[in-house]
């Protein structure tokens, strides 16, 4: 076969210069099959915490547990209220007990104690002031403003109201229509009944 072969270049012995050739090329795959790409295109490792979740599937059983549990204390109490008449448990014997009743009990006897020494002292003590004194000046204050005041203290009890008032104002207006020669007979009406309104406010007696 050597014979047949066509080396690429000139070759004085086509058989050495075949087997050379054989030997490169083999060579040559070699390095081709053992050559590290430089861009690493493997898929990513792939990690079993990832795909099994132990933690959901404990936590997935010991809720179906708690269900499974809870439907066979159910199932017992119907197997026994069929089997029996059924009755209702509402009785409550229980004896409520508390462990700091005693410091508590204590506690309250002693704050009792302190109100009630608190109340006596408030008791004993006496006053500051003299009421009878208070109203003795009280009284003296009251006379000397009776003495430099002007009109009666209860001067404004026997005040006209506005009724009153508003009752006077239509016959001011009709003696306002009077003929001129009775001009002077209308202004005695008014002086009068000025008079007579002054008088009632100085006289709230009468």
């Amino acid at each position: 076969m050597h014979k047949s072969y066509q080396p690429t270049i000139p070759a004085s012995n086509r058989y050495l210069k075949k087997k050379w050739d054989d030997k490169y090329y083999s060579e040559h795959r070699i390095l081709i099959r053992d050559a590290r790409p430089s861009v690493d295109t493997r898929p990513p490792p792939t990690y079993m915490h990832l795909h099994m979740k132990l933690k959901k599937i404990q936590l997935e059983e010991e809720r179906m547990a708690t269900i499974e549990r809870d439907n066979r204390i159910l199932l017992e109490k119907m197997t026994h209220t069929m089997r029996t008449t059924g009755c209702v448990n509402n009785r409550n014997d229980y004896e409520s007990k508390s462990l700091n009743q005693e410091k508590r009990r204590r506690e309250l006897l002693r704050v009792s104690k302190e109100n009630e020494t608190m109340i006596k002292r408030i008791m004993a003590r006496k006053n500051d002031t003299d009421g009878e004194n208070w109203k003795n000046s009280w009284s003296k204050n009251t006379s000397y403003l009776d003495n430099i005041a002007k009109y009666n203290p209860d001067w404004y009890l026997s005040k006209p109201n506005s009724r009153q008032m508003n009752d006077e104002k239509p016959s001011l207006k009709r003696s306002q229509s009077v003929p001129r020669e009775d001009k002077k007979d209308v202004t005695t009406v008014f002086n009068t009944n000025e008079a007579k309104t002054k008088n009632i406010e100085n006289n709230p007696t009468q």
